[in-house]
């Protein structure tokens, strides 16, 4: 049986106008993520990252060629549409975490199921504090967010992107604000919720990070440059060991 490709995108282009000029962030880009991959985007400043990161995450519209996102063909949607597809396939995970401050972690957790009109999730606070068990995060459930640390406040933000169970979690250098120890945990929280079937799409300018993903996708000047299997991935244990080394 063919594994179900939860992203797909076929001769994907976008260009930008600037005036009578054309500016192409993104040219022909064929991208194929199968369901419980996870994959990292990386590239150079201007490479065509979080380009491709708003068209992927149904954010903005490709100006030719097609995406496929978990089946639906995106291209064709509305924007109500769009916002749906967003609300119920893709969990975000952002650098800036986009909590609400003065509001408790199962709080934040919670809001991605009070917004969602399926009617599907009868219990968020019962599935939010799943969330946050999942994320390690068990004991800290009703502390505010600005009585958490930087990593806390990511690991809620990593559980709220979680709650509906989406098709496609989507990371926007999640690491950037975290020092390095932090980020370390955080990637190897990744591995864990992939390893128990999520898929993950994570773009990082961290080279150390993206080492933790299964495969690595590198843009430049809006192409594909390589998209190639990770032989040695890290782990916790020798990124830890490695960090040793260089403090």
């Amino acid at each position: 049986m063919t594994a179900k490709k939860v992203i797909e995108t076929k001769n994907l282009s976008r260009v930008f106008k600037n005036g009578d000029i054309e500016v192409y962030a993104l040219t022909n880009v064929n991208i194929s993520i199968e369901e419980g991959e996870f994959v990292a985007i990386m590239g150079a400043s201007g490479s065509g990252k979080s380009t491709l990161l708003n068209i992927l995450g149904c954010l903005d519209k490709p100006t030719s060629g097609d995406y496929y996102l978990d089946g639906i063909h995106v291209n064709k949607l509305n924007k109500n549409e769009l916002a749906a597809v967003r609300n119920q396939k893709i969990g975000f995970i952002f650098q800036s975490y986009n909590l609400l401050s003065r509001t408790s972690a199962i709080e934040n957790v919670e809001l991605p199921l009070i917004y969602n009109r399926t009617g599907k999730f009868t219990n968020p606070k019962k599935l939010a504090e799943k969330a946050l068990e999942q994320v390690g995060l068990k004991s800290r459930i009703y502390h505010k967010t600005n009585e958490l640390s930087g990593g806390e406040q990511q690991r809620v933000a990593i559980a709220r992107a979680l709650v509906n169970d989406p098709a496609l979690i989507l990371s926007d250098e999640a690491t950037g604000n975290l020092d390095s120890k932090t980020s370390i945990d955080v990637a190897d929280l990744f591995v864990k919720l992939n390893n128990e079937g999520k898929t993950i799409l994570m773009i990082t300018h961290e080279h150390d990070i993206a080492q933790f993903a299964k495969r690595i996708i590198y843009l430049r000047d809006g192409s594909v440059l390589t998209d190639e299997l990770i032989k040695n991935r890290s782990t916790k244990e020798s990124a830890l060991k490695e960090l040793a080394l260089t403090t």
